[in-house]
């Protein structure tokens, strides 16, 4: 970003934003005028993806989502650059296992769980005790079309997210009226956490879509900007879905 705009007064918490969908949350919000913190594991990206941004407006902090003394620090480190925290988007994910629930590890389902919900679940505590209680805001969490229908092959995947889902419900309900709570269910975005589902194969996955083309970071972004908008005050307890179209096909042979 070479001009960036006036500073737009609010603050954003972004987990696993250091690439990918977070980072393209990041940019939508920096691009606006917000100032951002972002998470990742990789100390050496998340300084890259800093300096990206512009560090004037984005600080870092290194740590596991899981991690309940990460989540503090994190929180922690946005109060005293920026002196709140108005948004937190949850992003952080993993899914490490490709097969049938059947044969499916349950340390690996406790992993993914503790990543993709748990996480999410103590950021939210941590910032709606650090400022939202108070003063409001917005939580984004960021789930996926895998929660809405069966996903063959990565189930402890599709289950937290639909587990995610429910969570946003929950505390839309719990935290209103001060603080909206929605999720994003994106389909295959091309980023390198899902390059395992399109690489080798762009075109050919591209093609179930309706609109004819794979998500991008962007995309999501976009979204997230909206659902952290004074547009969408009025929206809360919703999961956003952002396919491409793709579930126009459900039931189509």
């Amino acid at each position: 970003m070479t001009t960036l705009p006036e500073l737009s007064g609010k603050v954003a918490l972004i987990t696993g934003a250091s690439r990918g969908i977070g980072y393209g949350v990041a940019e939508a919000l920096v691009a606006r005028g917000d100032r951002v913190c972002i998470t990742g594991r990789n100390e050496e990206a998340l300084k890259e993806a800093v300096e990206a941004l512009g560090s004037d407006r984005v600080i870092g902090v290194a740590g596991k989502a899981h991690d309940e003394a990460h989540q503090a620090l994190a929180v922690e480190r946005t109060m005293e650059a920026f002196g709140r925290v108005d948004y937190l988007v949850n992003n952080a994910g993993t899914n490490p296992v490709f097969g049938p629930m059947a044969e499916l590890d349950l340390n690996v389902a406790r992993k993914v769980f503790e990543t993709n919900v748990i996480s999410a679940l103590g950021f939210a505590q941590q910032t709606w005790k650090a400022w939202q209680s108070e003063n409001g805001g917005a939580i984004v969490n960021i789930a996926s079309v895998a929660g809405l229908a069966p996903s063959p092959f990565i189930g402890a995947y599709g289950v937290s997210k639909a587990a995610m889902i429910n969570l946003t419900v929950q505390l839309a309900h719990e935290f209103a009226p001060k603080v909206r709570v929605n999720a994003i269910a994106p389909a295959v975005v091309k980023t390198k956490f899902a390059a395992a589902l399109y690489e080798g194969r762009e075109a050919e996955a591209a093609a179930a879509y309706p609109l004819g083309r794979l998500g991008v970071p962007s995309d999501i972004g976009g979204a997230a900007a909206f659902l952290t908008s004074q547009q969408s005050d009025w929206v809360t307890g919703q999961t956003l879905v952002v396919d491409g179209g793709i579930f126009l096909n459900a039931g189509v042979e």
